[in-house]
């Protein structure tokens, strides 16, 4: 048992902020989120911080990214076992800077059909390495020549790189149910698939609605019935309405959408991942001239969204896409999200309840009695200045302390 003591706790789901505020911990859950002036077992004493539940990031690639990686070389330079050595120090990082759970959304690179994220994923569960808690997707289902089918994304030549459907590329109704099954039959605890064209895409627009209106049905049936929820990177409106039509559950990205649309995701209650900052920090200096042109296209539209999407009740919860964010920069997304219209604390609910309601966790986003004990502290208070959430200096997975840094 040990009690932690901060100069304030934040119940996001409420606004209210206790002061002083004393959280008492027991095993891997909260025995206590009520505060007093009391304490049981040890005290952990915080200091001048805001303690609140730990962060959630609905988007992220632990298994690209990082240090060393060469854009458009390393998915043809790394073999399985070196892209998993890159999982292992993302998700180190991704844990530190205040993230406690994930959604790793789709391999699309060559690993004989390994799901790399569900292996990730147990050895964090087992305590072999440092990480947030992973629900991944597997290999993300996607048509050939599709976005994520990594000879259009990276424009390599033909016989380069081809992957499989048990990788992910599949065609019609028949191979996708297949593909789908495949996850799921090694692991994948949700599914994820590229239901338009994407700003990066080499080719087509990214817009464009890649899957027919039966393969995305029949991709939704698929994981339904099995109790998993179907996220589609999507950025056209049109593309979008057939994927909420088809019973999609979560929109990735959305940078075009229209505001009939965005009523349609409010009534079917399908949440939007909105990826906002990477429109702000992308680098494009050495892009090809017709990405550039795309992105000067799309950005600007796209940093309309998540305003609109708030107004019409659409549920938000935070991601990230690193790494086109930088592992460990997921803060960056936060900031953005109130740049966009977002409140403080409106944005914490959606990197924390909003995201539990998302990938069905009950046991986590809120401090609570019986919950996990997933806790981070900042400085100063997070809903007068979002920033200092990049500034994590405490914290806590299922109470086994990953940081502690004393201001």
């Amino acid at each position: 048992m040990v009690t932690i003591k901060a100069a304030r706790v934040l119940h996001v789901e409420t606004g209210q902020i206790e002061e002083p505020g004393l959280v008492t911990v027991d095993g891997d859950r909260i025995a206590s989120g009520d505060g007093g002036e009391g304490g049981e077992g040890d005290v952990l004493d915080l200091g001048d911080v805001t303690l609140l539940p730990g962060l959630m990031d609905m988007e992220v690639n632990l298994l690209m990214g990082g240090r060393g990686e060469v854009p458009g070389l390393s998915p043809v330079q790394d073999d399985p076992p070196l892209r998993m050595l890159r999982g292992v120090a993302n998700a180190r990082r991704t844990l530190r800077s205040g993230f406690t759970t994930v959604r790793n959304l789709g391999l699309f690179v060559k690993t004989g059909g390994y799901l790399l994220d569900v292996a990730l994923a147990k050895a964090i569960d087992a305590g072999w390495i440092d990480g947030p808690r992973i629900v991944p997707a597997g290999h993300a289902i996607t048509p050939t020549g599709g976005h994520l089918d990594p000879t259009m994304f990276a424009a390599y030549a033909p016989g380069i790189m081809p992957l499989s459907l048990e990788e992910g590329i599949a065609n019609g109704v028949d191979e996708v149910r297949k593909a789908v099954r495949y996850q799921i039959k090694y692991g994948a605890q949700l599914i994820k698939v590229c239901a338009s064209g994407g700003v990066m895409s080499h080719t087509g627009t990214a817009g464009a609605q890649h899957y027919s209106d039966e393969e995305l049905r029949a991709i939704v049936d698929e994981a339904h019935r099995r109790g998993l929820k179907v996220a589609a990177h999507t950025h056209g409106a049109a593309a979008v309405r057939s994927a909420v039509e088809a019973g999609i559950d979560c929109i990735e990205h959305g940078f075009l959408l229209d505001d009939e649309t965005i009523e349609l995701m409010a009534e079917r209650g399908t949440f939007l991942v909105a990826t906002t900052a990477l429109i702000d920090g992308m680098d494009l200096s050495r892009a090809p001239a017709e990405l550039k042109a795309k992105a000067g296209e799309i950005f600007p539209h796209a940093r309309t969204v998540v305003a609109r999407a708030l107004k019409a009740g659409v549920k938000i919860a935070v991601g990230t896409d690193a790494p086109a964010i930088p592992h460990g920069r997921g803060a960056q997304e936060l900031v953005a999200l109130v740049e966009r219209g977002m409140s403080p604390l409106e944005v914490l609910r959606a990197a924390t309840v909003n995201a539990a309601e998302l990938i069905d966790a009950e046991d986590r986003g809120r401090i609570a009695e019986g919950l996990l004990a997933d806790l981070i502290a900042v400085p100063g208070n997070p809903l007068e200045d979002i920033s200092v959430m990049a500034d994590v200096r405490f914290v806590m997975k299922g109470g086994k302390v990953f940081r502690h840094e004393r201001g």
